[in-house]
């Protein structure tokens, strides 16, 4: 955790900021903070700053910021994204946030395993909290907005590849601005994460997007994901 990041709900009428939990136990534990040090820190949506250590203890640590300097400009990008395994997602979800990503779209392509829908990751607090650690390790505060398109998908997931029902929450998701990006493969056709079938693909190239890839070899969604949205930034 490179910044503290606040939400305006920590900050008290009187300017000061109480924290607990999560982030207490960093400022203590991890970054060493005493009465009259000086932290970085952020606002959730807002401008970035510094912050004077009024009171540091076991329950809670008191907090005076000072929000000055705009955060790192944004890359405008959109992530499409077929649900992963709930432990890549787990380290997908703070890469995006780190890498200024603006939205991300998690659906229900042909090949994603139905037991991923269990996981408690897909809970929306759950989403969130890993966005958090993406923006505090990146020193920034815009936090993406999530959709998971998991719901109605569940129910259609049999027909995807069937009657031609795939990845679209065009219906639900309101339409963004920037670049956007669908990330999967066609490789390993027997594994639940081999990418998008050809239907889904096709589908894609129906709403505008232009197909590229990342070299021959097969990669990770949690090594694919930063390394696509590296590549694009750099065109």
């Amino acid at each position: 955790m490179n910044l503290l990041l606040l939400e305006p709900a920590d900050l008290a009428p009187d300017g000061t900021a109480r924290l607990t939990g999560r982030r207490l136990r960093h400022a203590l534990e991890v970054l060493r903070a005493a009465e009259g040090d000086v932290l970085r820190v952020g606002l959730l949506g807002g401008l970035v700053g510094m912050a004077e250590v009024l009171r540091a203890g076991e329950q809670e640590i008191v907090l005076r910021p000072s929000f000055e300097e705009p955060p790192p400009e944004r890359p405008g990008v959109d992530l499409l994204l077929a649900i992963p395994r709930p432990k890549a997602l787990r380290k997908v979800l703070p890469a995006v946030a780190s890498l200024g990503v603006d939205r991300v779209v998690l659906v229900n392509a042909a090949r994603v395993e139905k037991s991923y829908f269990d996981s408690s990751v897909l809970r929306s607090d759950s989403m969130r909290e890993l966005l958090i650690v993406g923006l505090e390790q990146a020193r920034t505060r815009g936090c993406p907005r999530c959709w998971s398109a998991s719901g109605s998908a569940r129910s259609s997931r049999t027909s995807s590849t069937r009657s031609g029902r795939g990845p679209d929450a065009s219906s639900r998701i309101p339409a963004g601005r920037g670049t956007r990006a669908a990330v999967g493969s066609d490789g390993d056709r027997d594994r639940p994460e081999g990418g998008w079938v050809p239907f889904e693909i096709e589908l894609l190239r129906s709403r505008g997007f232009v197909p590229f890839t990342l070299g021959p070899r097969t990669l990770r969604v949690e090594v694919a994901v930063p390394y696509a949205l590296g590549a694009i930034r750099a065109r």
